[in-house]
């Protein structure tokens, strides 16, 4: 076993974790952690908990303090800065006509490093870009293109259900969903239905996909012909959540069929 805390560095965001220490962390705290890309503030969202080390990446990154008042202020003025050196790098973008969109910078609580993330249907060559924001602001610039769902995530907004994102609430990674998904559980593939703010496919496709694919096992096929107390008739309609299936019979009757727990029809 091993003692780690879970820290989050973004609301919504990705839960990493970090050996405690000797630091006396409670949930809620905010932390100086020692990341591959420097130092960070962030917050912890759990308490020091001890795990099978299988369950982890070891070695784990140290938590290097509990954040003082001064940290606070420092990480207030590292978000102020990267604002202002997001405006400067977009006017960049637009004077060297480059096809990308910028909407999030950010330094690290060290200033070792200023990060900015970008979306682009194609490769961008940001090569000069890069050289002239690291001239102007004196530190390692570090340019990462990120998909729409990430944006998503970040940004925030309200899904079809009239709910808050998914992405932006409690998602910390983002699974495969398939087209599939949506013709397993019936619904039209009409995309203003099946796709979220991002423009991808919605997450919650995913989400009792696994218990349609298990309830269809025990169905018939639509148009399957089947036989019900001896009367024939081609499988009409699903009804999954249910278990039952309707069928049509050659006397164009219509016949409602329940399965049981066993997989027998009743």
């Amino acid at each position: 076993m091993v003692k780690v805390i879970g820290i989050r560095f973004l609301t919504g965001g990705r839960i990493y974790y970090f050996a405690p220490g000797k630091n006396d962390i409670k949930l809620n705290d905010f932390v100086i952690v020692e990341t591959e890309r420097g130092l960070q503030y962030g917050q912890a969202v759990t308490d020091i908990e001890s795990i099978d080390e299988k369950n982890v990446f070891l070695p784990l990154k140290d938590v290097i303090r509990i954040a003082t008042k001064e940290d606070k202020i420092t990480n207030d003025k590292n978000i102020k800065d990267a604002l202002k050196a997001l405006k400067f790098a977009r006017e960049l973008v637009k004077t060297e006509n480059l096809d990308m969109k910028l909407y999030e910078a950010s330094y690290t609580f060290d200033r070792k490093k200023l990060i900015f993330k970008f979306i682009a249907e194609e490769r961008v060559d940001f090569r000069e870009l890069a050289k002239s924001l690291a001239s102007k602001y004196k530190t390692r610039i570090e340019l990462r293109q990120i998909g729409v769902r990430d944006k998503a995530k970040e940004i925030g907004g309200l899904g079809p259900c009239g709910r808050p994102l998914c992405c932006s609430e409690f998602l910390t990674n983002f699974n495969s969903v398939s087209i599939n998904m949506a013709k397993n559980q019936g619904i039209a593939l009409n995309p203003t239905k099946i796709n979220g703010s991002c423009g991808r496919l919605l997450c919650c496709l995913g989400y009792e996909d696994n218990v349609y694919s298990e309830y269809k096992k025990s169905l018939p096929k639509i148009g399957e012909t089947v036989s019900i107390d001896g009367k024939k008739g081609k499988v009409a309609e699903l009804n999954i959540l249910k278990k039952s299936y309707k069928i049509i019979t050659d006397e164009s009757e219509e016949i409602e069929v329940v399965v049981s727990k066993n997989g027998s029809n009743k």
